[in-house]
């Protein structure tokens, strides 16, 4: 039976003795920064693969900067702390684990300074986040992406996810499954947790940093399968509403979709209305090597189980 396990206060806790006060600052004005990090569970081999730690970790640090956030532990700590919270936990299914940079301070008043720092990670169980068979149909949300100016579009802050929330809100009331934001000059932003990728003329075309994205270590992994296994040319620009209506493919990268083929944008079928077969072949080449079927890419993974000693479930 899994166990599942915190990093909580300086300790490896059970999870459900991981509590925060009602007064912590973090939860009270969204003060805290955050990564998802995927396992993948290969029952074949009875191995649990976690994707790019060491690319998640340097990324919360990076927010945790910009955010004037103190992080108490070296890098290589953290990444450790990742791999032993998933392996203390057990689990012999897909897992996210979720670390967590956060102002700890027990005080009413809106501030970056002056406030203690704490890092902890947790770890549960997560499955499909958007139907990746089927597709995803996305509309074009009334909600703006947030600018860099406003809330940091480079870090990801747990305040600013209000901003994608609404946006997911929208699109799910309105029928579909996901949203696409806009920026506040008008050009294609992101998901409400994705990045976004098209189609045309054979390039894959993606919005660069400077639209207000997320700098996205699935999208960059999504990207480089695209050139050296398709020989796909690849290029960073500026992408029109309307783009979205005539590209050939569509398709969302993240730590929670995946690579997720989009079929329709506002009603408006993407390419025959079905995944395209560049999403379809990216998507394949990609879950294998997540699962650690593809030699080349194992050095984006790291076996929480050594040796496989978890024997896979009946």
């Amino acid at each position: 039976m899994p166990t599942p396990t915190a990093f909580f206060e300086g300790q490896f806790v059970p999870l459900e003795q991981a509590k925060i006060g009602v007064m912590t600052h973090a939860f009270n004005y969204g003060t805290a920064v955050f990564e998802g990090v995927r396992g993948n569970w290969n029952a074949d081999e009875g191995q649990l693969y976690l994707f790019k730690v060491r690319e998640h970790v340097q990324r919360i640090r990076q927010s945790a900067k910009i955010m004037r956030m103190a992080v108490h532990y070296t890098e290589d700590e953290m990444v450790e702390m990742v791999n032993r919270v998933a392996e203390m936990s057990g689990y012999q299914e897909d897992v996210y684990v979720r670390p967590m940079v956060y102002k700890s301070s027990e005080l009413v008043g809106v501030r970056l300074h002056d406030l203690d720092d704490d890092f902890l990670l947790f770890v549960t169980p997560f499955g499909a986040y958007l139907d990746i068979e089927a597709g995803a149909r996305c509309m074009t949300s009334s909600w703006r992406r947030v600018s860099d100016t406003a809330i940091p579009a480079r870090a990801k802050v747990n305040g600013l996810y209000v901003n994608n929330a609404m946006a997911k809100t929208e699109a799910q009331q309105n029928g579909f499954d996901e949203a696409i934001m806009l920026n506040e000059d008008g050009h294609v932003s992101e998901g409400s947790g994705e990045n976004i990728v098209i189609l045309r003329r054979g390039t894959l075309i993606s919005p660069p940093p400077q639209d207000n994205i997320l700098e996205g270590i699935t999208l960059d992994t999504a990207l480089e399968i695209a050139q050296q296994e398709l020989g796909l040319p690849v290029e960073r620009r500026t992408i029109d509403r309307s783009e979205l209506y005539i590209a050939d493919e569509v398709f969302m990268t993240g730590t929670a979709a995946h690579l997720t083929p989009v079929v329709e944008v506002d009603r408006v079928p993407v390419g025959d209305g079905r995944p395209g077969p560049v999403s379809v072949q990216l998507q394949r080449t990609y879950f294998q090597a997540i699962t650690g079927r593809l030699p080349q890419y194992r050095e984006w993974l790291t076996p929480v189980y050594q040796g496989a000693t978890v024997a896979a479930q009946p």
